[in-house]
């Protein structure tokens, strides 16, 4: 499990540099909000749209090099976005950084739950590994930046292929022989489908957090360039906490419960960090509001195999890819916000999303228990 985290946090810290370095592409090249969104657009598209084609690929020829491959392809297309020129090229390179995070989630999240078995607070360590990339993001990219610019992004392409290198020769060297049958059991499409939908209304409220956060900071509270990174932290470092008490949760209370607990919490920290006023006293909220937000990931993650016993990667490239990914493609409806109302405009919009994902949660049921093969 330990590998599997470390691989997923750097992945994921490719996802993590793209809000990341947003401010710096709109403050140095001078790109509009609406464009700096269309970044986070690219991720989405590259990484969304093609993980459940890629989890169907993964469960019928397991395809274990793919998740080496994924990462490096994430990590070069992310180092190159800052080097490139004209807005296209850039936009393309991010697009290519996604297509790779696609390549990974499914192969490597299959892995992982073998490695888990039936236990969520494992299954979280995995998880909480993609959230440590993300929280890394900002803390690494924002001295990064500040010195040197966007061209800066070229320091991080060494770990994805450091990374890569250390998961092909694990490969070679356990080749098939601790791979294990996927579990028996119906498939459950309706379940998966509400769960589905609450991943994505998550995943909304986390990408527009993330994009707009250290603008918030930035234009609205009139912060500092070294305020707004620390309120991204925040907000991801609660994530991080979040998705590990989150698998601990789940174990005692169980799953669905879980997810609509964290569901139930998000609404009031979000609303307590648009409200309160001040540069210093919202991180607190930034903290909770993360921490609240992923309490159902790595459980959502799990309950999606459970709910499809037999695909798991299917499953982990819908619910870790798809589902999480997918809420970027709002991004560029945040960017229109963000026009005409500034980042504060898109903060108070985000109050109402999980309101969604309480509904979709009313339609979970604890998945019924099968014993594999």
């Amino acid at each position: 499990m330990s590998l599997w985290a470390a691989a997923h946090a750097i992945d994921d810290l490719y996802q993590g540099l793209v809000p990341a370095s947003v401010p710096y592409f709109v403050l140095e090249r001078h790109y509009t909000y609406l464009a700096a969104s269309g970044l986070t657009l690219a991720a989405t598209l590259g990484s969304a749209l093609p993980q459940p084609a890629v989890g169907l690929a993964v469960d019928r020829w397991r395809l274990p090099r793919l998740a080496a491959i994924g990462v490096a392809v994430a990590g070069t297309g992310l180092g190159l976005s800052g080097v490139a020129g004209p807005y296209a090229l850039v936009w393309l390179c991010i697009l290519v950084s996604g297509l790779g995070v696609a390549m990974f989630h499914p192969a490597a999240g299959r892995s992982a739950r073998e490695s888990a078995g039936d236990s969520a607070a494992a299954m979280s360590i995995f998880a909480a590994g993609g959230s440590v990339g993300f929280f890394l993001a900002p803390v690494l990219a924002t001295p990064a930046l500040d010195a040197w610019g966007v061209g800066a992004t070229a320091l991080f392409i060494p770990p994805a292929w450091l990374i890569a290198l250390v998961l092909l020769r694990r490969h070679a060297t356990t080749g098939a022989a601790h791979h294990k049958a996927p579990a028996r059991g119906s498939d459950r499409w309706g379940a998966f489908a509400a769960l589905t939908g609450i991943e994505v209304v998550r995943s909304a409220a986390f990408f527009g957090i993330n994009t707009f956060i250290e603008l918030y900071w930035l234009k609205h509270l009139h912060a500092s360039h070294a305020l707004a990174g620390a309120a991204l932290a925040c907000f991801l470092v609660g994530g991080v906490a979040g998705t590990l008490l989150g698998g601990r949760v789940a174990d005692r209370v169980g799953m669905v419960r879980t997810v609509q607990l964290g569901g139930a919490l998000t609404i009031p920290m979000l609303v307590a960090l648009r409200a309160t006023p001040g540069s210093l006293a919202p991180l607190l909220f930034a903290v909770l509001t993360g921490l609240a937000l992923n309490i159902p990931f790595a459980v959502l993650v799990k309950l999606g195999q459970d709910y499809l016993p037999g695909r798991p990667g299917t499953a982990a490239g819908v619910t870790l890819g798809l589902g999480v990914s997918a809420g970027g493609l709002m991004a560029p409806v945040f960017g229109l916000i963000a026009e005409r109302q500034g980042p504060q405009g898109v903060l108070t919009a985000l109050c109402f999303v999980p309101a969604a994902g309480l509904i979709l949660g009313a339609l979970l049921r604890e998945p019924v228990r099968s014993s594999s093969p």
